[in-house]
């Protein structure tokens, strides 16, 4: 006899969660062990159960309640908690789900090493993609196929660029007697982030933000924030 297919399902809405459910439940060999609605659910429902597919939606929040999201503001909570999932098991079978065919999220995923990335309105062959990402194929929908070429081909040309960036801050840096991680903190306030927002993106404190800020005034010998985004953005560093 053979297995049953063992799933989570996770999903900001609950119109989706409940279609997904009825389709599934009505193929032979399949078994919802349990829905979500946000990331961090989608991480502890692995935990508790470690489904043989986890189906998850891409752009819904990591936690239900505002205001408590971690990580990064740029990161939708579906692909956060599949991040976290596959470093703690790397042999996790996700399967993301979205309407939307944004390239950076794709790029994301493949790098991570999710199982598929589908449309959710391919719902005819959804059960197929199902069973072939439980037997360890990857799977992805046809436009996501038809794009890989050039999206990776963009991605490896990002990459080179951002390498070049990065070594010009770091020469203009060395000039200014600053370190790379205060050369970054300067570029981010000439883009017009507060403390709090400078503190997100770099993963830091407030606090050391406020450090860091401090000491690159004094190394500058400027007198405040907006002195340092003029100076910044006329092209001193």
């Amino acid at each position: 006899m053979r297995k049953e297919i063992r799933l989570v399902i996770v999903d900001d809405d609950p119109i989706i969660t409940l279609a997904l459910q009825t389709i599934l439940r009505a193929e032979e060999g399949f078994c919802v062990c349990a829905i979500g609605s946000c990331g961090r659910e989608a991480a502890q429902l692995y935990a508790a159960h470690h489904p043989d597919v986890l189906l998850s939606d891409i752009r819904m929040p990591y936690e239900k309640e505002a205001g408590k999201r971690t990580g990064s503001p740029e990161l939708p909570g579906g692909l956060e908690a599949a991040e976290e999932i596959l470093k703690r098991n790397p042999d996790a079978c996700i399967l993301l789900l979205t309407t939307f065919l944004d390239d950076a999220y794709i790029i994301r995923a493949l790098r991570m090493g999710v199982s598929g990335y589908l449309l959710k309105q391919d719902y005819s062959n959804l059960a197929a993609a199902i069973r072939a990402a439980a037997g360890g194929q990857s799977v992805f929908g046809q436009e996501i196929t038809a794009k890989m070429p050039s999206l990776l081909a963009r991605a490896e040309a990002n990459q080179q660029d951002v390498g070049a960036e990065r070594a010009l801050s770091t020469e203009a840096a060395a000039k200014l007697g600053l370190t790379e991680r205060e050369y970054e903190l300067c570029a981010l306030v000439a883009e017009g982030l507060s403390n709090k927002e400078i503190a997100e993106r770099l993963y830091l404190s407030e606090g050391t933000v406020r450090n860091y800020l401090t000491g690159v005034l004094g190394k500058l010998q400027l007198r405040d924030r907006t002195q340092l985004a003029v100076f910044f953005l006329r092209g001193k560093a």
